[in-house]
C-alpha cells in the first residue's frame, strides 16, 4: 500500500515538473540551456519577457541569447525593423536587470 502512494507521489511530481518545463516560455528555455541557468532567476527573465516583448520578440531575444553573431548583426544592421526590435530588446534588457538582479 505504501509503495502505491509513493509511486503516485513520484508520478504527480514528474508530471508537475513536465508541465512547469513545457510553459516555460523561449527566454526561460534559452537562459536554462546557458552555463549559469539558474531556475528562479531565468523564470523572473520570462516574466519580464512576458510584460515586455510580444512572442515573435521573444523568440528572436531567444536567439540572441545563443548567439552572441547573431546579436552583433541585429546590433549593427541598417534595417529600419532591426532597429525598432534592438530598441525593444535593450529596454527588455534593462528591465530584466534591475527585477531581477540578486
Amino acid at each position: 500500500m505504501k509503495k502505491t502512494h509513493l509511486a503516485g507521489a513520484f508520478a504527480a511530481l514528474g508530471l508537475s515538473l513536465a508541465a512547469s518545463a513545457a510553459m516555460a516560455g523561449p527566454i526561460e528555455r534559452a537562459c536554462r540551456s546557458s552555463d549559469n541557468g539558474n531556475r528562479a532567476v531565468c523564470g523572473c527573465i520570462q516574466q519580464v519577457a512576458d510584460m515586455t516583448l510580444r512572442g515573435g520578440d521573444q523568440r528572436r531575444a531567444a536567439k540572441l541569447m545563443k548567439d552572441p553573431d547573431l546579436a552583433h548583426e541585429v546590433w549593427i544592421s541598417k534595417r529600419e525593423a532591426d532597429d525598432a526590435f534592438w530598441d525593444r530588446y535593450k529596454n527588455f534588457g534593462q528591465m530584466a536587470e534591475a527585477y531581477c538582479a540578486q
